[in-house]
């Protein structure tokens, strides 16, 4: 190998030095991730960016205006680390565990927060947390205030309410007395109704289910007739397409409303005797239940049913693994019970339809 000159050595020497003497590159900027994203890759790249950001992380989201996914830090000299993982960087004052110290003062007083106080939560976008409340309760603001830095007030119009199912089969009660739900319709304006029998509905007004608040009756048509109409008043209410199998496996689901013929196999749905089947035994039947109630137009079946069954919701055996039926009727009355078997008479559903002018719930 042959000899370096003294010259040589100094512009290699000079080479190394500068070399060393350069910093280290920044990390590369990868492709902006945004909404267009699927929430797997969102989830994984909230967690890397937690993960490395320690205590100056203040939590992700998609920004409304921009769609990119968005980080809040603490030290803007953590912005790059961000855009090295597709995140744009926001710098906040306070990060994830100042926002959730916050919360945790709020939760320690929540066995006497104020009735006015309808929630509290961590807004990432705002950096702060946000207590909802009706109104300008200043029970709400001291309730607000011992959450220390970083709270701020929302006013709500209105309260959150628990929400829940009206089910063909399932109790309605009015003044005392319980029958069941039929089926769920509506009009063609989308005002939301219950259909039961008639002789139900003449028992009263003010009518309420499992989860509370029904509505008011809107009509009812008994002796002659057997059917009965309720206004869904309550927003808390969903109207659904389900008939409740009282634990036979899942709720089945109406999916219009054919005429079974005689001899066809049918169940009702009723919230004393539950899911009971038979098989429909006539039509166009006039009934005498005594005391000047004589019902025309009923169809017989060979399914039992007990007192409180009433209005309660006729349909189709479903078959094999199916839960799709069409609905038939709702229940009237009968005789015999469902220990020694008996016989259970429906209005057929097609009437009360056309009657109202409302079309089924389906699915």
């Amino acid at each position: 190998m042959g000899r370096m000159s003294v010259r040589g050595l100094v512009v290699v020497g000079f080479c190394l030095v500068a070399l060393v003497g350069l910093p280290a590159p920044m990390a590369s900027a990868a492709a902006p991730i945004d909404r267009s994203a699927d929430v797997e890759t969102i989830a994984r790249t909230g967690e890397l960016l937690e993960q490395r950001l320690g205590a100056h992380f203040a939590g992700y989201w998609l920004d409304d205006a921009t769609g990119h996914l968005t980080v809040g830090v603490t030290d803007i000299r953590q912005a790059a680390l961000a855009r090295a993982l597709g995140a744009n960087a926001r710098v906040v004052s306070r990060n994830s565990a100042a926002l959730d110290g916050a919360m945790a003062r709020l939760e320690a007083r929540a066995a006497n927060v104020p009735a006015s106080v309808t929630g509290w939560y961590v807004d990432v976008t705002t950096n702060s947390v946000v207590v909802s409340a009706l109104g300008s309760d200043p029970a709400a603001a001291a309730f607000a205030a011992a959450g220390g830095d970083g709270v701020r007030i929302e006013q709500v119009a209105e309260a959150p309410v628990l929400y829940w199912s009206i089910i063909g089969g399932q109790a309605i009660t009015v003044s005392g007395a319980r029958c069941s739900a039929g089926f769920n319709v509506r009009s063609p304006a989308g005002v939301r109704y219950v259909i039961t029998a008639g002789h139900c509905t003449n028992l009263g007004t003010n009518w309420n289910g499992t989860g509370g608040v029904i509505g008011t009756r809107s009509g009812t048509s008994f002796p002659g007739n057997d059917y009965g109409i309720i206004r869904v008043t309550s927003s808390a209410a969903l109207s659904t397409a389900l008939v409740d199998r009282y634990g036979i496996l899942s709720d089945v689901t109406v999916a219009g409303s054919t005429a079974a013929a005689v001899g066809a196999r049918v169940c009702r749905s009723g919230s004393t005797t539950g899911w009971r089947c038979g098989s429909v035994q006539s039509k166009n039947q006039t009934v005498n239940y005594g005391g000047g109630n004589i019902v025309s137009g009923l169809t017989r079946t060979s399914a039992c049913a007990e007192g409180g069954d009433s209005g309660g919701a006729f349909v189709t055996q479903p078959v094999l693994l199916s839960t799709k039926v069409q609905a038939q009727g709702l229940t009237s009355g009968g005789s015999g019970n469902c220990l020694l078997g008996g016989t259970t008479y429906f209005q057929p559903v097609a009437e009360v339809l056309g009657v109202y002018g409302v079309t089924l719930y389906t699915g």
